[in-house]
């Protein structure tokens, strides 16, 4: 009998975590290489602020995925059918945070990633012939594939957090240039439109870089203008979970362990 009893705890411990697996939270990170840089791992000196978010979450309650991914637009992350596969796990009480807009202004079909998208955030279309997917494709602009990505996560009953793209290191009268005429501005009016948290990480991290001067921020920088490194990544990440403090989307902050 008491043999019997074990068992039985041992099946039904076994199948509440199940149970709790299942249904634990996934917080998606979706974006390009400032947010992961190759493997996430920093071994070419290049770091994304997405490698370092699971640090500020306790991960018994909700687990972070990083599906950042270096060289991706917001037209290829889905034609390459890499949001499909988060879609079809997506569930509600899951989140979902992006940030595109580096490689979006790339040629629409050249021949070496071909991954660009049409400026702007109408509803214009242009119909290409892929040379890399070999494949006819309809390319839309910049803010179809946004409201793509955050009608989707809305419809799944999850929740869309939209970033604007990171500063580059280009400075200009001892200010950094910003983005405020294109895509930081696209995304803001997204996420207003289609209703949907927004963190402007073009300014935050603007300001911050501002502040602390041209010099000091090089050295946020590893092998071009464009990509942090290790120091740059964790700075940014900062100001990402303190935003996510602040708006608490979706009661967000009661999974950030570190504050």
């Amino acid at each position: 009998m008491k043999r019997i009893q074990f068992l039985l705890l041992v099946a039904v411990a076994a199948l509440l975590s199940f149970t709790m697996l299942q249904t634990k939270p996934v917080f998606y990170i979706i974006g390009d290489s400032t947010v992961r840089n190759g493997s996430g791992t920093g071994s070419n000196g290049q770091w994304g602020w997405g490698s370092f978010m699971a640090a500020y979450f306790d991960t018994t309650k909700i687990s972070v995925q990083n599906h950042a991914l270096g060289g991706r637009s917001s037209r290829t992350f889905i034609t390459e059918g890499r949001w499909e596969k988060i879609t079809a796990n997506l569930k509600k009480g899951d989140y979902v945070i992006m940030q595109f807009g580096h490689n979006d202004a790339s040629p629409l079909d050249d021949t070496a990633r071909a991954r660009g998208t049409i400026r702007g955030i109408g509803n214009d279309s242009s119909e290409i012939w892929n040379p890399i997917r070999k494949v006819n494709e309809t390319v839309y602009s910049y803010g179809w594939y946004m409201r793509k990505y955050v009608r989707e996560t809305k419809a799944k009953g999850a929740v869309p957090i939209v970033c604007s793209l990171i500063p580059r290191n280009n400075w200009k009268n001892g200010k950094v240039g910003r983005s405020t005429d294109n895509y930081a501005l696209w995304a803001e009016q997204i996420a207003k439109e289609e209703g949907a948290y927004f963190i402007d990480l073009n300014k935050l991290i603007a300001d911050k870089y501002d502040e602390l001067g041209e010099a000091e921020v090089s050295n946020f920088f590893h092998g071009d203008k464009t990509h942090t490194g290790l120091e740059g990544a964790k700075m940014n990440v900062e100001i990402v979970v303190q935003q996510l403090i602040k708006q608490n989307p979706g009661e967000l902050a009661r999974y950030i362990a570190k504050k």
